[in-house]
């Protein structure tokens, strides 16, 4: 095909899937044609009335031209389309987030690499002619040669997890309005403090040489999808099987440049112990006990680090109610709809047993 000459009026490029009976009849499109299954984009009016070759118009890939002199079509009044071949597909199946962005399907990818790379220039030209803004790219690791094709055309990594690698693409001129990867890992430590006043503590297997022999509190990262205070009880279960309940998070510490230059958070929480016999997991743990607050105090490394002694003076202050931590309200927010945490300090101190002052 050398050329074809649009009508100058309006041209529409119409994608679809494969169906019978396209024509009923003195070349008339059928309604089916038109149904959900059909997606339409205009062609920039420049091309109405100039001379197309195929190389020019590749990039959408229409492989067939056809003219109607229907004006049946539902939602449409022109003589003139395109679409494309029913034996290919040419655009990745993907949907629009509510940002007029396009998050690609990973389960519906071309399953050959060559195929991929055609479907994905297409696409993207596609999407740029529809002002799309940002793509989102899945790929799962049995796709993971997929890969340098997307580097290729020029999407960027945005973050990985064990089974899949999350590639974007900003179409517009100008900076990349996609939000990064997440800044921060969370982090949470109990201090579960008994009757007899001793803390519980444990000696970790792992750790830095400065910190072996060491007691300190139980600690741990939190879960995706886990609230802080269930993260805090699920740790201290975890490391030495003392059964507990949430208190208050008692304080919090951000800092940054930690683990692969991220920052981070470290949430302090008070935890009431609701079981007494220690059950170590000996996976993390060289050893766990219950020790005296006073000689838990006395470690050197408490004693020479001013943010250690000064969680574990908030900690005593807090068991002696001057002072009043932050405790977890289950909330619905109207603004998303969803139930979530908000950690406050709570305005009738009696509730919660806190006197602070």
């Amino acid at each position: 095909m050398e050329k074809v000459v649009l009508d100058s009026r309006s041209e529409r490029l119409i994608l679809g899937k494969t169906c019978s009976n396209f024509l009923r009849g003195r070349g008339r499109f059928s309604n089916w044609l038109c149904s959900s299954q059909w997606k339409v984009f205009p062609v920039k009016a420049s091309y109405a009335t100039t001379r197309i070759s195929s190389e020019n118009i590749e990039p959408i890939a229409p492989k067939m031209f056809l003219r109607s002199d229907s004006s049946d079509m539902k939602g449409f009044n022109d003589s003139s389309c395109l679409w494309t071949s029913p034996t290919n597909d040419h655009i990745l199946d993907a949907y629009e987030d509510e940002y007029g962005g396009i998050i690609i399907n990973p389960d519906r990818l071309p399953w050959e690499t060559n195929a991929f790379g055609t479907a994905l220039q297409a696409s993207l030209s596609y999407w740029k002619l529809m002002g799309k803004k940002g793509v989102w790219l899945k790929l799962p690791l049995d796709r993971s040669e997929y890969v340098p094709i997307a580097v290729k055309e020029g999407f960027k990594y945005h973050h990985a997890e064990e089974a899949y690698v999350m590639l974007t693409y900003w179409i517009p001129d100008g900076p990349c309005m996609l939000p990064a990867n997440a800044s921060h890992q969370v982090g949470v430590g109990g201090f579960v403090i008994n009757d007899q006043n001793e803390v519980l503590v444990v000696q970790e297997k792992y750790c830095a040489s400065s910190l072996c022999g060491v007691w300190k509190l139980p600690t741990g990262f939190i879960h995706e999808s886990e609230e802080i205070f269930a993260g805090a009880v699920r740790e201290v279960k975890e490391e030495t099987g003392i059964d507990t309940e949430f208190v208050e998070v008692i304080a919090f510490r951000h800092a940054h440049h930690v683990a692969f230059e991220k920052s981070d958070l470290f949430f302090v929480c008070m935890l009431r112990p609701l079981s007494h016999k220690i059950n170590i997991d000996d996976m993390e743990v060289q050893a766990a006990k219950w020790m005296p607050l006073a000689e838990f105090l006395e470690q050197p490394c408490i004693q020479d680090d001013s943010m250690f002694k000064r969680i574990i003076d908030i900690c005593i202050a807090r068991l002696g109610k001057r002072y009043c931590g932050l405790a977890a309200h289950h909330m619905i927010s109207k603004f998303d709809g969803r139930s979530s945490c908000l950690y406050y300090n709570v305005a009738e101190p009696q509730d919660f047993n806190c006197q602070g002052t």
